[in-house]
């Protein structure tokens, strides 16, 4: 289906029935078909630069700070020292980024099943493909789940920056990928997840959590607010082997960020009555 009518953008999917997000279109940048997705970048007038996968905004050039620095800082400042981490996803560029601004971290390495999303995001999205630009980044394009598979008690840090639960991602959400995740940290690994929209996918992050807790010492839902994503929220799941992550053990100085800080971090995981009826109370069963 042709997502620009009259130029407008309008984001519709099954995860959402019934609502849209739309965008004014400036211009159509580059629009392709990769071995697994249809690739749209185009150049909204309100939001920058945009990147779409599959019909699904990915970022956009005003809002993206918000969800890139909350999925890397969440996980990487609630761990005493990470060295080693492991991206799944994220081919624009924008975890790279964040991750890089942890001196401490020694080795970055992303797993892009897709070089087509990182060649589209260095050209079009260069304020976020700088990330690939940090020399302790290797890339490996392929299947970031047989790399995990292949890796036991390697990386401090896992971060699975992931398009939503349909066609090849849905493995993502899956416990088999989460027991490949356990087994790839280390002692007091932290693994942090994509999860989802709490007003839309409750039932689903439900799921995600019971089958972390049967695998994990602590799983634990917390979300940031973007504008231009589903509903305008959207959450993570931190997975740890050790501690909570609900407080931070580092900072970072407030001119590295736009959006994290400390009193974020910890809010991050108050979730509003409805949801944490649902979600607090799962046990292990």
């Amino acid at each position: 289906m042709n997502q620009i009518q009259n130029g407008w953008f309008s984001e519709i999917g099954s995860l959402w029935p019934g609502q849209a997000m739309s965008l004014q279109v400036e211009e159509v940048l580059f629009q392709g078909k990769s071995d697994f997705q249809d690739v749209l970048a185009f150049k909204s007038t309100s939001y920058g630069n945009v990147l779409v996968l599959d019909g699904v905004i990915q970022a956009t050039e005003r809002d993206e700070f918000s969800y890139q620095e909350m999925l890397a800082h969440v996980a990487l400042c609630a761990h005493p020292s990470p060295k080693s981490v492991l991206v799944i996803g994220g081919g624009d560029g924008g975890v790279l980024r964040e991750i890089a601004k942890h001196d401490c971290v020694e080795k970055i390495t992303i797993c892009e099943i897709d070089k087509m999303v990182i060649d589209t995001a260095k050209q079009y999205l260069p304020g976020m493909a700088r990330g690939f630009d940090d020399p302790r980044v290797t890339v490996f394009i392929g299947d970031g789940c047989a790399y995990m598979q292949a890796r036991k008690g390697e990386f401090d840090v896992i971060i699975v920056d992931s398009s939503d639960p349909v066609g090849p991602a849905q493995t993502l959400f899956e416990k088999p990928f989460y027991q490949y995740m356990h087994d790839a940290l280390s002692a007091n690994g932290i693994a942090c997840t994509q999860a989802e929209n709490m007003w839309l996918h409750l039932d689903l992050i439900k799921n995600l959590v019971v089958f972390s807790k049967q695998l994990f010492a602590h799983a634990e839902y917390a979300y940031t607010m973007i504008p231009t994503y589903p509903g305008g929220q959207i959450g993570f799941l931190l997975c740890s082997k050790g501690d909570s992550c609900k407080t931070p053990r580092r900072s970072l100085p407030s001119d590295k960020v736009n959006y994290y800080n400390a009193a974020i971090h910890a809010a991050s995981f108050v979730l509003p009555e409805f949801a944490r009826r649902v979600l607090d109370t799962v046990d292990k069963s």
